[in-house]
C-alpha cells in the first residue's frame, strides 16, 4: 500500500470513528487510534463508544473481519454527559485543559459548569476533579453505540476536539517563548541574577542555560542543529 492509500484509509477509519476522543481504545485520540489501525498495529474492537456498529463500520472498511468489542477496553453503554455539582465546585480548573471539547465553562476559584451539546461522554474529567464534584449523566437510555450519537454530533466534537487540540499547541509554544525570553535575559547580564561571585561557578550556570536554550531551539526547529 503506497502513502496515499494509506492516507485515505486513515481518512475513512477516523471519519467513521465517534471522535469521543475517550481514550479508551488505548490511544490518546481517535487520530491515534484510526493511524493504527490503518498501520495494522490496532484491532478495529477497541472502541467501545462506537460499540458493535462502529466495529462493523470499520470492518467494512479495512476489510477485517468483523470482531465483538475488546471488554479490555469497556463496554458499550448509552451516551451520558458530565454534570458538576456546583455546590461542591471549588473553581481548581483541573477539569478544563482535560477536556477535549472544551465543553467545560469556568475559571479559578468559580465554580464550573457543563455545556450539554458540546460533552461527548469521555469521563476524562471525573478522575482530575479532586472533591469528586462531577458525576456522569445519562442521557440516552437505552440507546448505545452509535444508536447513542450521530454523524452530526461526531462532526462537531472532531471539529471541537481540533480546535481544543491548536489551542493547547499554541499556549506551549506562547509559554515556551516566555521562558526562553528570561533565560536569554537572565544570560546577558548573569552576574546580576545570581547571588554567587566566584567566576567559575557563573561559567557554569553560563553553560547550564546556554545548553537550555539550545535544546529549546533545537525542539523548535529540529532542523537547525550545532551553533
Amino acid at each position: 500500500m503506497n502513502a496515499t492509500d494509506k492516507s485515505t484509509l486513515f481518512s475513512r477509519i477516523h471519519a467513521a470513528l465517534p471522535q469521543t476522543q475517550c481514550t479508551r481504545c488505548g490511544y490518546p485520540d481517535c487520530a491515534a487510534y484510526a493511524q493504527a489501525v490503518a498501520a495494522g498495529d490496532a484491532a478495529i474492537n477497541q472502541c467501545p463508544p462506537g460499540g458493535a456498529e462502529g466495529v462493523e463500520r470499520l470492518a467494512a472498511i479495512t476489510g477485517l473481519p468483523a470482531l465483538p468489542l475488546n471488554p479490555a477496553n469497556g463496554s458499550e453503554g448509552p451516551r451520558s454527559v458530565a454534570v458538576i455539582d456546583e455546590a461542591w465546585c471549588i473553581g481548581c480548573t483541573l477539569c478544563l485543559p482535560v477536556c477535549p471539547t472544551d465543553a467545560i465553562l469556568g475559571s479559578n476559584k468559580m465554580m464550573h459548569t457543563v455545556i450539554e451539546p458540546y460533552c461527548t461522554g469521555c469521563e476524562l474529567c471525573i478522575p482530575v476533579c479532586p472533591v469528586d464534584c462531577i458525576s456522569l449523566e445519562n442521557v440516552t437510555g437505552e440507546r448505545t453505540g452509535w444508536a447513542a450519537w450521530s454523524e452530526p454530533e461526531a462532526a462537531q466534537a472532531g471539529k471541537r476536539y481540533e480546535f481544543h487540540s491548536l489551542r493547547r499547541i499554541r499556549s506551549k509554544d506562547e509559554n515556551d517563548k516566555r521562558l526562553e525570553e528570561k533565560a536569554q535575559a537572565k544570560l546577558a547580564d548573569l552576574p546580576a541574577h545570581t547571588q554567587h561571585t566566584d567566576p567559575a561557578v557563573i561559567d557554569k550556570k553560563r553553560a547550564v542555560i546556554e545548553a537550555a536554550l539550545a535544546r529549546a531551539r533545537a525542539k523548535r526547529d529540529p532542523g537547525t542543529s550545532g551553533g
